[in-house]
Order: C-alpha cells, then sequence, then structure tokens
C-alpha cells in the first residue's frame, strides 16, 4: 500500500487542531461575559522568557528568545472535541 496518502491526514490533522484552539479561543471570550460560564475563560500562561526574554546582546546582533503559550479550559474542550470528530473524519481518509 502506498504511501501518498498519510500527507491528507497530517493536514487533516493540523486543520482540526488549529480549528479548535482558534474556535475554543471564540468561546473562552464569548463565556467572560456571561456571569455563570466564566470558569471556561479561566486560562494559564506558560513560558520561557515571558515577562523579561532572554536577551543575548552582541553589539552587531541581538537576540531575543521568548516562548508563551495561553491556554484556556474552552480550548482544552474544543481542542478535545476537535480530535474526536477527526478520528471520525480521518477513518474514510
Amino acid at each position: 500500500m502506498a504511501r501518498g496518502g498519510n500527507w491528507k491526514k497530517t493536514i487533516a490533522f493540523i486543520f482540526f487542531l488549529l480549528a479548535g484552539i482558534t474556535v475554543g479561543y471564540v468561546l473562552s471570550v464569548l463565556c467572560s461575559k456571561v456571569d455563570f460560564l466564566t470558569w471556561l475563560s479561566m486560562s494559564k500562561r506558560v513560558g520561557i522568557g515571558s515577562d523579561s526574554p532572554l536577551v543575548v546582546d552582541l553589539s552587531v546582533i541581538k537576540l531575543v528568545f521568548g516562548f508563551t503559550i495561553e491556554v484556556s479550559i474552552a480550548q482544552i474542550f474544543s481542542i478535545i472535541l476537535f480530535i474526536i470528530l477527526f478520528n471520525k473524519v480521518g477513518k474514510n481518509m
């Protein structure tokens, strides 16, 4: 069996993952305005150098290193939902 169709599944997985992240972010913003759903918008920021990034100054070049990711509860739920949807859709690929 040829492995040529494997890239379609990979592209579809990346699409579903990004869609889950985006939908989760939108839900998080919308839920922050509703009193009994504010718990869905709770988030945690994790990163390296998020407040003060690592700076390497070589007088000719200045390099700045940092990485931050912020995840909310709504994003976690939507990512899980979209991965389940991908498993159902991906069987036919």
